[in-house]
């Protein structure tokens, strides 16, 4: 695994160096969005609509929409101001039952395992927890976040779960269309429900479900790489490329092999004269030596103009 964040979990005057680990991750097959007609995919810039150009990431800023359209700015020293002191520790503030917290405040989890100095102090706080059935609520900092949290038992670790500040869970008086509390129920058809419910109860096990729609996505994908159904996105040229030297070398480069000789670059091509033969006077006659001068000269004309085409199709190549 690797780790995310390195310090140290803090109760009265016990400290204990940990380092922390994502306990979760999503298992989602995730499609990338691809041009219809090249399949090639999408990229997407950040734009200013202002200047109406692509912005670079040195260019951003932060700001704080407080009316629309008027903004107060933040820099990082602002932010290092007020960031905690005790961004490196999980400080415990109070221990409490598990069951006095409603699952609907958990947000993330991370496992948490000692540094080399702390396997004594973790072990201790954990059959400490585990004998108490309590857990702690801390409050800790990441990514320049304070987060609320609670340490608990998983297993035989100690994990961390960050939950919501209470400000943070919408109340349930903004939900629309809920039935008052009292509304009258028929006596026979809530003892039906309630057996229902109870025969329908086992022990929870985890390993009894599954997401079928990943699993049939998954077969759907193997089925069609086996049918070969398969789009392969067009290689995209180098839009980086700092002078027309270094394009006309790339397209050397690009081109070696293509040609039956090598690809001189000159503003006119100008073919030159056939490289002159050995002949004896016995074996070659005037009409043999015509006839080599024409097919050669016929060689090089055809290699200068696929030459022409190759380097006018490079130069349309945006530089």
């Amino acid at each position: 695994m690797h780790t995310v964040w390195k310090g140290s979990i803090s109760f009265g005057l016990v400290n204990i160096p940990v380092r922390m680990f994502t306990a979760t991750e999503e298992r989602d097959i995730r499609f990338r969005q691809l041009h219809k007609e090249c399949n090639t995919p999408i990229k997407y810039t950040k734009m200013c609509p202002h200047c109406q150009r692509e912005v670079d990431t040195s260019e951003i800023i932060r700001g704080f929409e407080y009316e629309k359209g008027h903004f107060v700015m933040i820099d990082d020293d602002d932010l290092e101001a007020i960031t905690p002191e005790t961004r490196r520790a999980i400080e415990i503030i109070d221990f409490v039952d598990l069951a006095e917290i409603d699952p609907v405040y958990f947000h993330k989890s991370y496992f948490l395992s000692p540094q080399d100095t702390g396997e004594k102090a973790y072990a201790l706080l954990r059959s400490a927890m585990e004998q108490t059935g309590k857990i702690g609520v801390a409050q800790v900092t990441m990514r320049n976040r304070q987060s609320l949290a609670v340490i608990r038992l998983y297993e035989h670790c100690i994990m961390l779960e960050t939950i919501f500040y209470p400000d943070e869970v919408r109340p349930v008086s903004q939900v629309p269309a809920l039935p008052e509390a009292t509304v009258p129920l028929a006596e026979n058809e809530l003892k039906m429900a309630t057996e229902l419910i109870s025969n329908m109860t086992i022990a929870f096990d985890p390993a009894k479900y599954t997401d079928e729609y990943r699993s049939d996505l998954q077969k759907l994908i193997e089925k069609k790489l086996e049918g070969q159904e398969i789009a392969t996105a067009p290689t995209v040229a180098r839009t980086n490329v700092i002078d027309l030297m270094q394009a006309l070398k790339e397209s050397l480069e690009t081109t070696a092999g293509q040609a039956a000789v090598p690809i001189k670059i000159e503003p006119e091509p100008t073919p030159s004269k056939p490289a002159r033969k050995r002949t004896t006077a016995a074996s070659s006659s005037e009409k043999e030596q015509a006839s080599k001068k024409e097919t050669a000269a016929s060689l090089k004309k055809t290699t200068t103009t696929s030459t022409t085409k190759t380097l006018r199709k490079k130069k349309a190549t945006p530089v």
